[in-house]
Formats: C-alpha cells, structure tokens, sequence
C-alpha cells in the first residue's frame, strides 16, 4: 500500500461517480486519453480491473465497488475537511472528548460539560464513560481531553495530569413519596435497616456515607449495588428502597425520578475535579470547563436546561 498514489485514486473516484472517462476529463480538467492513462496505471498498481464496458458505457466490477467504497470514505472526509479548512478561524467548530467518571451522577455531568457547550463557536462533544483509571489512561494516551471525575488522580501522576476543583455538594437522600413519609420523621434513626439502594463503583462520597452511618450506629440495609448512577435512580422510583444523590441536583432528582426527599447529610460530601493533561491545550471548550463552579455548590434551582438534560443523559445510559 505504500505505492498506493492518492492522486490516481482521485481520478479513479471521479470517473465511478460521474461514469464517464469524458464527464470526469471534463471536470479534472484533464484530457480523456490522459485520464485513461493515468485508470490504467492505477489498475496495474492495485492489480485488478476497476470498470468494464456495457453498453458504451462503464461499470465498477467488484473489485472496482470495493475500492469505491473506500475512496469515498477517503475523499467525502476531504471534501468535509476543506469547507472546515475554507471558514475563518474564529468560526471552525471545536471537537471536544470529555471522559465522566461512572460514578458521577448523569445531572451533574450534564451542569459540569454545559460551559462547553455555550461556546461562541460550535462544539463537536464525544461523552464517553467509565472507571475513573481507565479513563485516565486514555488521556494520558490523548484519546480524550479532559476528564471529569470525583476523586483526584494519585501522587504519581501528579508530573503529568493536572486537577482542577470544580464543585462541591453534600448528599441528600431520596425516595418514593410513600417512603420518605415514613422515613423522614425521626430522620436518620429511622433509615435503621431499611432497603438502601448503593453504587458498586466506589465512590468516595458514598465511603463517606457509610462512615456517616456507621457514626449514627445505623444498621444498612442494602438491597441493590448498581453500577449505573442512573439505574439506582429508576429503582429508586420504583420503590424499591431510598438513595443517595448530590443535594445540587435535588430539584432535578425529584422532577426527573417522581422521588422526596427524605433528608440532607451536610457532613457527607462530593467534591467534583476536571483532569486534564499537565501541559495546556489551548481549547477555549477546555479552558471553558476548567472554570470554579461555586453556583453547583448545593444551589441548583430547577433548570432552565431541563430538556437539553433529559437528552443529554439519554447518551450516557
């Protein structure tokens, strides 16, 4: 493939789409009979016939669909690229790969990556998530460009990742309405031994929270570990025992989830952190991220966004 000439490829494609040595002459600005040199050149190169004769006029052979099918990939990007290429700076769109930890709840991740989205220019984003080291690897490999997580990356990496505080938020608990009538007087001696729903990913906040409980000498009760913040909310609504989440998205959990709230623990926190590369990348959408959000800090109101929410989680779930 290293003798494989692009320039010859290009006419190849020209011809297929336009199916005539003549139209596709024209177009190039090229004579037929160079264009038809240059096919049969490219033929002999790749080692098969690309077209065949009916009727007067050409057709791919399979071999020749295959190497199309190829081309156009190739010069459809091209194409794409060039009218990128051809706006003024200011105006080209931005790609952004954001990583979002699993164990940060879907609300929040939305409010964290919003700024990006308000960006002067457009945003291409790509959400991916995960377990926080996993996606750490990945930056570090500049497979994404920034990462939100809650917990800081360790003192070993600290020459080559840099973190940035974001926000803070203390927890409240929730359930259906029915449960959280009975569960909130005497609030928290009456969480004793009733069914609580918990992630298996090892958030810090809820090691917090056991702590927490532990301290009140609160026996747990836990029913379902789930791996998704956003599953443990549908059973929640379900009814199938109460749940943690970040006291700045309690208006948001209960609209979404049809839950109460039973309570909020102030002494039990999730402190939320954007890692990105040691060295500055010079993405206005990054840059945009890395801002403090003291305004997530336990004060979200019902959103105005509630709708680009809504869709946004729907691509994390």
């Amino acid at each position: 493939m290293e003798h494989l000439n692009l320039r010859h490829l290009h006419y190849f494609w020209m011809i297929a789409r336009s199916g005539s040595i003549v139209r596709a002459a024209e177009s190039l600005d090229l004579s037929p009979q160079t264009l038809s040199g240059q096919l049969a050149t490219l033929e002999a190169s790749l080692g098969g016939a690309l077209f065949k004769r009916a009727n007067r006029s050409l057709q791919l052979t399979d071999f020749g669909k295959t190497v199309f099918s190829y081309a156009d990939d190739i010069f459809q990007s091209v194409q794409s690229l060039t009218e990128v290429l051809q706006q003024p700076p200011e105006n080209r769109p931005l790609t952004l790969a954001i990583g979002i930890a699993a164990s940060i709840h879907k609300l929040i991740a939305y409010h964290l990556t919003e700024p990006a989205l308000s960006q002067p220019r457009p945003v291409h984003l790509v959400c991916q998530t995960g377990e926080t080291g996993q996606l750490l690897r990945q930056l570090g490999q500049r497979e994404l460009d920034i990462l939100l997580t809650d917990r800081q990356p360790d003192f070993k990496d600290a020459g080559q990742f840099r973190a940035t505080r974001l926000a803070s938020s203390s927890i409240s608990l929730f359930a259906t309405p029915e449960l959280a009538a009975r569960l909130r007087p005497g609030f928290p001696l009456s969480l004793d031994r009733q069914p609580f729903l918990t992630t298996s990913l090892n958030a810090p906040y809820i090691n917090e929270l056991m702590n927490w409980f532990a301290a009140k000498r609160i026996r747990i009760n836990v029913v379902a570990e789930v791996d998704d913040s956003a599953l443990i909310k549908v059973f929640g609504r379900q009814g199938l025992g109460y749940f943690a989440a970040p006291t700045v998205i309690h208006d948001e959990v209960c609209r979404q989830y049809e839950v109460e709230c039973i309570g909020s623990i102030g002494e039990v926190r999730e402190t939320l952190y954007a890692i990105t590369r040691a060295r500055s990348s010079g993405n206005p959408a990054i840059e945009a991220l890395l801002k403090s959000r003291p305004g997530l800090d336990d004060s979200i109101k019902k959103s105005k966004y509630k709708f680009q929410i809504d869709r946004f989680i729907k691509t994390l779930i």
